[in-house]
């Protein structure tokens, strides 16, 4: 499996208050992670750093995971406890007070992916040459579609579309989003921060991804793609190619 990881500033943010990685356990399995800090909080940069060390900690001493159920298992109680982490440290630092982070992970094995988010930094998949978006904002937007209360094309363009209905460190008590995808068609599994999603479409990222060119170029590409389109937030995302065997990564 290929691998490639690139967070970017952006055009028009100071600071770059996003983060994430792609990192192995024991059994050298692989873990991807991207964390975008609340740019409306401070300290936004501190706990996107936080939750994205904190998972690699654990991770590195992780052993094999065998199963769907071992991975969900892994990512609640680890996303849980990190969570509590920063909570805590929220509390007990004024400058961080109100600080969060999204978060999105996938663990990769031979047979399966798992998947657990919270806020509204996104995992696309790549299968049968088709892109599909696998995760759910929390966001007030996304549930005023739901809801039937405006359309998908409005909420391009909505006034509060940055607004989350969850997060991590915010809160004491947290519900995250988990699901198990098998690998059997997989091509590509990408996360990324909405500094990407907003700003490059869908049918974007497959023309890009069906390049034939190294996984570097095509990732980088689709940074450079969202900042020539404004580039107006902090750009982040990890891209893990199925259809390869020896590892290359990324850096920011």
């Amino acid at each position: 499996m290929k691998t490639f990881f690139l967070s970017d500033r952006g055009k028009v943010r100071q600071h770059n208050e996003d983060n994430g990685g792609v990192f192995y356990n024991s059994a050298n399995q692989v873990l991807g992670i991207v964390a975008d800090g609340m740019g409306g909080h401070r300290a936004g940069d501190v706990a996107s750093k936080m939750a994205t060390e904190l998972i690699e900690s654990y991770w590195k001493d992780t052993p094999s995971i065998k199963s769907p159920d071992e991975a969900e298992k892994w990512l609640k109680q680890h996303v849980t406890l990190v969570n509590e982490q920063l909570f805590q440290h929220s509390k007990e630092n004024d400058e961080c007070e109100g600080m969060g982070t999204t978060l999105v992970i996938t663990i990769c094995t031979d047979e399966f992916i798992t998947i657990a988010h919270i806020g509204d930094s996104r995992c696309y998949i790549v299968e049968n040459g088709q892109v599909q978006l696998v995760t759910e904002d929390h966001s007030l937007v996304n549930e005023l579609v739901r809801s039937g209360q405006i359309s998908k094309e409005d909420a391009e363009y909505h006034p509060r579309k940055n607004v989350l209905l969850r997060a991590l460190g915010t809160d004491i008590n947290i519900q995250i989003d988990v699901k198990t995808l098998t690998n059997d068609d997989l091509r590509y599994i990408m996360l990324c921060s909405d500094g990407l999603s907003n700003k490059v479409t869908s049918a974007e990222i497959l023309a890009e991804l069906q390049k034939d060119q190294p996984i570097e170029t095509k990732g980088t590409a689709l940074v450079s793609l969202a900042n020539d389109y404004g580039g107006e937030d902090n750009i982040t995302l990890v891209l893990l190619d199925y259809n390869s065997v020896q590892t290359e990564s990324g850096g920011r």
